[in-house]
Formats: structure tokens, sequence, C-alpha cells
């Protein structure tokens, strides 16, 4: 299998009152279609940073970041955009549903902003809420969903547009332990099944250690572990 992701020398500060922060430094990373990888690190060393440049919402200050034949960091704005919502899925720990809209309107999200065909974007929503176990909480807001249902809402928000590459940022940590045991298992079978290509970034060592690779993010820069 090819390479799907590759950082190259990417950096990132930002200014904290007359301070200047560097989170990462000249940083490189690849991760091959297909894999699972995790990565792990202290809190506040800077994983939520590094899979929001690697993810388009975030520029980077130096360095480059591809996905397939893309160099995103040298598309314009609009179309950044455009290829974000196509390309990358993102899961959050605190999910970031829209709490107006129901579980099958933000599914459907993704779709809507590309412009998809109703039918389209909905028979694509219902099948992965469906497949994350919420096929009876279609029209529930989110204030009437427990903290695993809206992330399974989210997982299947990130995956509606069948994008190349799933970047999750502490996607259980919200969650109490049985319910995040439950949630890593979906993740690792949705992986399996759709041929996912992720990058995880995690506390739980457990989930780190069902990945096919686990990278130590510590001092702005990547190492295996």
């Amino acid at each position: 299998m090819g390479v799907l992701l590759v950082g190259t020398g990417v950096e990132k500060s930002y200014q904290a009152g007359t301070t200047t922060l560097q989170v990462l430094k000249g940083l490189d990373v690849s991760v091959a279609q297909g894999e699972m990888v995790a990565v792990v690190g202290a809190s506040g060393v800077g994983k939520s940073t590094l899979l929001h440049v690697l993810g388009g919402l975030d520029p980077a200050d130096a360095g480059t970041v591809r996905i397939g034949d893309t160099e995103m960091t040298s598309l314009p704005d609009v179309q950044l955009v455009a290829f974000r919502n196509r390309h990358v899925g993102f899961v959050f720990q605190f999910h970031h549903l829209l709490p107006e809209f129901t579980a099958l309107e933000n599914a459907e999200m993704p779709m809507r902003i590309a412009r998809r065909p109703p039918a389209e974007r909905r028979q694509r929503a219902l099948e992965l809420l469906e497949r994350v176990g919420l096929s009876e909480r279609l029209t529930h807001r989110p204030g009437m969903l427990s903290g695993g249902e809206q992330q399974r809402v989210a997982i299947a928000r990130a995956l509606v547009m069948s994008p190349s590459i799933l970047l999750a940022d502490e996607p259980t940590g919200d969650l109490d332990e049985h319910t995040a045991e439950t949630l890593h298992e979906l993740l690792r079978d949705m992986h399996r099944e759709r041929g996912l290509t992720s990058l995880i970034a995690t506390h739980n060592p457990r989930l780190a250690a069902a990945c096919d690779r686990i990278l130590r993010l510590e001092d702005g820069r990547l190492r295996p572990v």
C-alpha cells in the first residue's frame, strides 16, 4: 500500500502574551494507506494542534502536508475547505454536533455542505447511523442523546463522505470506561470494514495498543514507540 498522508518539516507556533510557544518543530510524519496509527503524549504537548494542521483546520507556519496527490498547504482557502470536506473526516473529543439538528441531519451535514442530492445524503447517513447502532435515534437532537450516542453520530458524520483519512482527537476522552471501550471497538471495526486510513490522538493505552503503530509526540516531534 502507498503512503497516503505525508507531513514534512511541519512547524506551528502560538503567541501567548509576549512569549512564542513553538508546538511543532520541523515535524515529519507519514501514514500508509490502510494504517491505523495512534499518537500519544502528555496533555498539552500538541496532539490536537498536530491533527488540526494535518487535516487543514489550522495552517502550518512552515513545512508541507500532503494527502494523496494533493499538497494541502498550497491550496487557496476555498479549495482547501472543499478538499477537507471531501477527503478528511474528523472526530473530536466533544463531538461538536449542531444542537438544533437531529442525529440524521447532523450526520448528513458534510454532504449538505457539498450540495449532494437529498436522497443520496439521506441514504448514506441512514446507513452509517444504523451501522453505529442509532437507527432508533434518527430524529433525536444531541441534547436527547447520551455522550456515547453523540459520539456515534459524530463518527457517522465523519465517515459520510467516505473520506480518504479519518483524524480522531481523543474520541473517547470524555466518556466513561465502558462506553469508551465500546467506542474503541466501533472505531476499529469501522476502520477494517471500510478500508480506512486513521490517525488517532489518544491517552487511552488500550486504544493505542490496538493500532498498527504508536507514535509519541514529544518536544515538537514524533517518535516511534
